[in-house]
């Protein structure tokens, strides 16, 4: 193709919600992406176009699947796809991302925190710094309460020293060469965490200003439980550095051991009274136990990493509407049905 005419090529992107509770949400949302269903100027002069926006159903508590349906119908450029259980955000994002053909891949809520009239702004930074993966950086804090934001923030900075990465810049709403974006969602394995992933195989990241929204009254999906959980898959994923973390833990207990055997024997040389007593000893015995358990404890979890995928345990699976399936196929009167087969057995 001349350069001219691949110039003016818009830049198609592929826009990838993962929907849990997006029943009272996600048709705005999809409303806000179709503006830029026809080409569209960024604020440097490239052009831009969604080409398909890819609703993936991670089997929530509402009736988002009925809101999925009913807009695929209304709009050619919704795609839907499910997925046979719940398996989380990540893997859902992952289940579109491989699924998409678009030359970026953008991802974002169905809660209507991130606006979507800011993609063309996104593909601009990318094009600007020569970067193949953009993340939003917000600019106002987030619309979540003081713990949540405090243990966010928190997290991503002990995972930052642990994996030596800029996981500061991590968000949900973030924008991807669509071929970087496939390409990681067919190696990732199970209970990957979605931005290590792609950190593995992206050569450079940059970050595009964004103004957070509010998320259209409706409560978090997340909670504590799950956001441990996130936070641990998160750690899991960044590498071996906290098996590492297990060694320095032996290493420094060792020397407080030595420290405290040394300090015990000058005492009694000195003549200085030793405190006695089991105050000590349990002490002594509870830290050690605690490091014991902890050590092994993380081990464990990369070992259980390790089983599920060599077990072939996958990280989601694509199926069919449930609704079109058979599942959902009226049962047919017992009579008739009887009927029916033994006419065919006849003609057979």
């Amino acid at each position: 193709m001349p350069e001219d005419a691949e110039a003016e090529q818009p830049h198609r992107i592929s826009v990838v919600i993962p929907v849990y509770q997006g029943e009272r949400t996600l048709s705005g949302v999809v409303d806000e992406v179709l503006q830029l269903a026809t080409p569209t100027l960024s604020p440097d002069g490239n052009l831009v176009v969604v080409s398909e926006i890819l609703l993936v159903h991670d089997h929530g508590p509402d009736e988002s699947a009925d809101v999925i349906r009913r807009l695929e119908v209304e709009h050619p450029r919704v795609r839907s796809l499910w997925l046979s259980r719940n398996f989380g955000q990540h893997a859902a994002t992952l289940a579109g991302m491989a699924s998409s053909g678009g030359d970026w891949i953008a991802t974002l809520d169905e809660d209507g925190q991130h606006d979507p009239a800011v993609l063309p702004s996104f593909v601009d930074a990318a094009l600007r710094d020569g970067a193949t993966l953009v993340y939003a950086a917000p600019t106002n804090r987030a619309p979540h309460g003081f713990f949540r934001n405090t243990a966010s923030r928190t997290a991503k900075w002990l995972v930052a020293r642990l994996a030596g990465e800029e996981t500061t810049k991590y968000q949900s709403y973030r924008l991807v060469l669509g071929e970087i974006g496939r390409s990681v969602a067919a190696y990732s394995g199970s209970g990957v965490y979605l931005d290590v992933a792609i950190g593995w195989v992206n050569a450079k990241t940059t970050t595009c200003p964004v103004r957070c929204r509010g998320e259209g009254g409706r409560r978090s999906g997340y909670s504590g439980r799950r956001l441990l959980s996130h936070f641990w898959r998160l750690v899991l994923s960044s590498g071996t550095r906290a098996l590492r973390i297990v060694s320095w833990l032996g290493v420094m207990f060792a020397v407080i051991g030595v420290v405290v055997a040394a300090s015990l024997v000058v005492s009694r040389l000195t003549g200085a009274s030793v405190p006695e007593g089991w105050t000590s000893t349990v002490v002594a015995l509870l830290l050690g136990t605690g490091a014991i358990l902890f050590s092994l404890g993380v081990i464990a979890e990369y070992l259980g990493v390790a089983v599920n995928m060599a077990m072939g345990k996958p990280l989601y699976l694509i199926v069919s509407d449930p609704a079109h399936g058979p599942l959902a196929r009226p049962n047919a009167p017992q009579r008739g049905a009887a009927e029916n087969l033994e006419d065919e057995s006849r003609q057979g």
